[in-house]
């Protein structure tokens, strides 16, 4: 699979550039083309996962430092969403990649509706922060199941409430960093690292989009983007769900 490493560095640049525009979708449209190559559900959650650790930890101290962190928020997602992702790590881990996979790629085709309902709608300001125990540990047990979708359901879920766009996107990336964390380390405990190669290659092509995707967030508009994604993500999803049931 060394060959591969490249291919690998290249999802990893598209993924962070995606998700730097858009502050989500990193997990989601890394796994849907991991899945899309044949990789199983569990090597590919457990690869992103890892890999993640290092560009959320990045992201979330960027977050912590320009003050963007509401410490509320923070504190009522970071455990929960520990918790969930523990538990989706160990399922997805101790569960046939066969039978697990349709269910998975049906979980990124409601994602990808997610980002492109996002995309679409029009928000209403308000500040609702209630439900967030359910809202962190439904958003890590998915997110680990799936191998993404922390930023979908939790970012969508508060911003459709009307929390202000900067805290909310700080607050979940900062907590997103332990809840990758919890996944990464779970995985490792139960399947170990076999896709090393994955893991590289994630990271550096992460690490590598980083600058660019921050400048190409000013540049890029925002809805046109993620329509793109949402709408890339649910053909990919489509056509997994297609090659693993027909």
């Amino acid at each position: 699979m060394d060959q591969n490493i490249l291919l690998f560095i290249i999802i990893g640049f598209i993924a962070q550039m995606i998700d730097g525009a858009l502050g989500m979708a990193y997990g989601v449209s890394t796994t849907t083309l991991l899945l899309t190559l044949g990789v199983s559900p569990a090597a590919a959650s457990a690869s992103v996962h890892v890999a993640e650790t290092f560009t959320t930890g990045l992201s979330g101290l960027s977050h912590f430092g320009f003050g963007n962190v509401n410490w509320f928020l923070v504190k009522r997602l970071i455990i929960p969403g520990v918790v969930g992702a523990i538990i989706g790590a160990y399922i997805l881990s101790s569960v046939d990649s066969k039978v697990i996979k349709p269910y998975v790629a049906a979980y990124l085709l409601i994602m990808g509706a997610l980002i492109l309902f996002k995309a679409i709608r029009k928000i209403e300001t308000s500040n609702v922060q209630t439900h967030l125990i359910p809202l962190g540990l439904t958003g890590g047990f998915l997110d680990a199941l799936g191998g993404g979708g922390w930023g979908p359901i939790v970012v969508s879920t508060l911003l459709a409430r009307g929390n202000d766009p900067r805290f909310t996107i700080g607050s979940v990336n900062f907590a997103e960093f332990f809840v990758a964390l919890a996944a990464a380390i779970t995985f490792t405990i139960t399947v170990g690292l076999v896709q090393w190669q994955i893991i590289l290659g994630l990271a550096i092509g992460g690490g590598l989009a980083a600058p660019f995707a921050a400048y190409a967030s000013k540049r890029i508009p925002t809805r046109m983007l993620m329509i793109v994604v949402g709408i890339l993500i649910i053909v990919l999803s489509l056509r997994t769900l297609y090659q693993t049931l027909k």
